[in-house]
């Protein structure tokens, strides 16, 4: 189904939300389970027909051992009331893509009472993405499998449109290499690399501020934002606070030092604030001084 009637009515969704819920994971369960059933994973866990001819569904011993090695932390048999962790599910749900395909029914063999298969990989890999981005899209959780089966996070719109466009070419290769950094692991669904994020861009800034010419850091810096505003103007005084402002919360939270007075971020939604904060301030900065953006 390509959308129902509240998402015509209505619009779709926002999908703002971080973590799967046991609703949500009950549906992830039960899109794993026929799948189980109707033998799709046997596209990589084949299990083969007694009289040694041809697959015929999914080895499920065979899925289940490899699972525990590739994502120990899910527990065996899967629960259908009680959801793993949120990164686990995402870790969970790309071991299924990579392993899906499309059964196709070959010969029939009366004795066993079952059809020989073979397996659609690309059909398979795109209806599992299908139907786990339509419980993620009507559930307003924020993270989709894009068409190669991996999971990612996803941001409001307008952000995810600079962040996907955004190129860097301060003359510091470093400093580029930390906004590229940022740019990636923002849009992970684990918290720690977004976290990595945070620091990778905080740490970007302060080298950006060295990039003009001047006998000191905060000339370079009182330089850098005389291009990007008038000095005098009312704009380059709040570019001026708000500098000052980036660099106290840096100082001030756990983003780029980790001593024992520094208060530690709590919360997805403090570490997006912060990076779009922070981003839209940089951005402004590579693109009117013609550094990128």
């Amino acid at each position: 189904m390509s959308s129902y009637f509240t998402d015509r009515e209505y619009g779709a969704r926002p999908q703002t939300i971080d973590v799967i819920d046991e609703r949500l994971w009950g549906g992830l369960y039960s899109l794993i389970q026929i799948r189980i059933s109707d033998g799709s994973f046997g596209q990589r866990f084949p299990e083969q027909c007694p009289d040694g001819n041809n697959p015929c569904g999914c080895d499920q011993q065979m899925f289940r051992r490899v699972l525990a090695a590739e994502v120990p932390w899910v527990e065996w048999p899967l629960s259908a009331v009680t959801p793993p962790a949120t990164p686990i599910i995402l870790d969970l749900l790309e071991f299924c893509a990579a392993a899906v395909g499309e059964p196709i029914q070959g010969g029939y063999h009366p004795f066993f009472r079952h059809y020989h298969l073979s397996w659609d990989r690309a059909a398979g890999l795109a209806r599992f993405v299908a139907d786990v981005n339509l419980l993620f899209a009507r559930n307003g959780v924020a993270y989709e499998l894009t068409s190669e089966g991996q999971a990612r996070r996803l941001l409001p719109q307008p952000v995810a449109e600079a962040l996907g466009w955004a190129r860097f070419y301060t003359g510091d290769a470093e400093a580029d290499r930390l906004l590229e950094v940022a740019r990636r692991r923002i849009i992970s669904p684990k918290l720690e690399d977004r976290q990595d994020a945070l620091e990778k861009l905080w740490d970007a800034f302060e080298r950006l501020k060295t990039l003009e010419p001047g006998p000191s850091k905060r000339v370079q810096a009182d330089t850098l934002l005389n291009r990007v505003a008038a000095p005098g103007s009312k704009f380059r005084d709040e570019l001026g606070k708000e500098a000052t402002a980036l660099t106290a919360i840096g100082n001030t939270f756990r983003i780029r030092h980790s001593e024992m007075s520094q208060e530690a971020l709590t919360s997805s939604e403090q570490i997006d604030y912060l990076f779009i904060r922070m981003f839209a301030f940089v951005h402004m900065i590579l693109k009117v001084t013609g550094r990128g953006g």
